[in-house]
């Protein structure tokens, strides 16, 4: 029996080898899911890739919001209250102190912006390479695939996540990411049959994860929690908090 846990042991930390030399991040220590549900189930091992470069796309404003939201809510919840985020855009859209609400403390985010495409496509490359940093935001509108090459190559050395949220892209052009996501807002949640305005609430789609299961889930964002409404059964996601690398 012993013999037989060891063996299980060594292949889950093959195959985590194989996942990180294949794109997926860096090799997890982790002998068990991270508990990023309903998400987990699409990844390799239940884990979901840090040290890797995810890619977003959206077409129309609103879209572009729901995707800022939810990126922020993930980079929250892989920071928790340590490390650092550099977010590159042409123009500050995000308005600094609501980062909170996301669970993203704005003193742990560097914002730069230029209008330049190469400019901001050297500045996130360089980022990608700093271990000093978590996680880098780039916003962009075209990628190409040798682009997207160094951005990937770049992470799998230095163990930083990377999400690059393109807005309104020529085309959905092959790129060497880790998974393609498309988020886009639905109704709030409402709690206690309150008037107004309630938590946050988006369809995710998961068009590409690199050796998962692409799928969709309806997920909503109240009290510093993932809430998944896909089947009502308000599963709370967490992500495994320790950094990549």
């Amino acid at each position: 029996m012993q013999v037989a846990e060891e063996k299980r042991a060594l292949a889950k930390q093959l195959q985590a080898k194989i996942n990180a030399m294949q794109g997926l991040g860096k090799p997890s220590l982790e002998s068990v899911p991270d508990g990023f549900a309903p998400f987990d189930v699409a990844f390799p091992g239940r884990i979901f890739p840090k040290g890797a470069i995810h890619e977003f796309v959206s077409y129309e404003p609103a879209h572009a919001a729901a995707t800022t939201g939810f990126i922020t809510a993930l980079a929250g919840k892989i920071m928790k209250d340590n490390g650092l985020c550099l977010w590159v855009s042409s123009d500050k859209k995000v308005f600094p102190a609501g980062l909170k609400y996301f669970g993203l403390a704005p003193d742990r985010v560097v914002f730069i912006c230029t209008s330049k495409p190469k400019d901001k496509l050297w500045i996130i490359e360089e980022a990608l390479k700093c271990e000093a940093l978590t996680i880098v935001v780039g916003e962009m509108r075209e990628l190409g695939f040798t682009e997207s090459r160094r951005l990937q190559l770049a992470v799998e050395r230095s163990g930083v996540t990377g999400f690059i949220h393109r807005y309104w892209p020529r085309s959905q052009n092959a790129v060497a990411c880790t998974t393609r996501w498309s988020i886009t807002p639905i109704a709030s949640i409402i709690t206690d049959g309150l008037p107004g305005v309630g938590y946050s609430c988006w369809d995710i789609q998961l068009l590409k994860v690199r050796n998962g299961k692409p799928s969709a889930w309806q997920v909503g964002w109240g009290k510093g929690q993932f809430i998944d409404q896909t089947h009502d059964n308000h599963a709370v996601i967490t992500i495994n908090e320790r950094h990549a690398g």
